[in-house]
């Protein structure tokens, strides 16, 4: 359990200053009100889930702390990783820069309205973390898993990357920055990528996963797609 601690701690710690690096960096100053919020708002959403796993489901934590690209066992989510990873950073550092030249004009209101959205999207990893202790960080499937068809998991097959990918399309937004918006893209393409040879892996490796596939429909948005 303590090298759990240390691992998730330090995890933790290094998300954090890379994000920090990313952003206050290339704004080339600390006076960015924006990304102060944004890590606080982030930081603390992901500490509060970090915190309930602690104490509810500590099998789940390892398998979360255990990610990235060398973590994965096939090639083409080594890819897919090393992609979102590129894409991720990118998202940051193109809202550092606009914050440094001045490119866009986010309303106040508007800011702190994405941070909002930004904590809605972790409530909603929040709830997938709850419901599934097999929500791993690598595609793999553990020896005792089952489908899990329940709570969100009955509106959308991936509601954990659809939380995701409302919280990255609001992070520009609450970063002051629409040119960052520009980084959705290719991280929504990753993240579609990611689910699409994720079910070819649980179709052939899950049992029951196939008629789960055929009674939920939708993949990431409820009626639409």
């Amino acid at each position: 359990m303590g090298s759990l601690a240390a691992r998730t701690i330090l995890g933790f710690g290094t998300l954090l200053l890379a994000l920090s690096v990313a952003l206050f960096w290339p704004a080339g100053t600390l006076d960015y009100w924006q990304a102060w919020v944004y890590l606080v708002v982030f930081g603390g959403s992901a500490a509060a889930i970090t915190l309930y796993l602690w104490n509810r489901d500590l099998a789940l934590l390892e398998r979360r702390v255990r990610g990235g690209p060398t973590a994965e066992h096939e090639r083409s989510q080594q890819l897919i990783q090393l992609g979102a990873s590129v894409a991720f950073a990118g998202l940051y550092v193109v809202a550092g820069f606009d914050r440094r030249f001045g490119w866009s004009n986010v309303p106040i209101i508007a800011s702190l309205l994405a941070d909002v959205v930004v904590a809605l999207g972790f409530l909603i990893i929040f709830f997938v973390f709850r419901e599934n202790t097999y929500t791993a960080a690598t595609i793999e499937v553990a020896a005792d898993q089952a489908v899990i068809s329940t709570g969100p998991y009955g509106v959308v097959r991936h509601p954990m990357y659809a939380g995701a990918l409302l919280m990255l399309l609001a992070t520009p937004i609450a970063l002051g920055s629409w040119w960052a918006l520009l980084m959705f893209m290719p991280l929504c393409t990753v993240i579609v990528w990611r689910l699409s040879d994720e079910e070819r892996f649980l179709s052939a490796n899950l049992p029951g996963y196939s008629q789960y596939l055929a009674r939920v429909r939708r993949r990431l948005i409820p009626a639409v797609w």
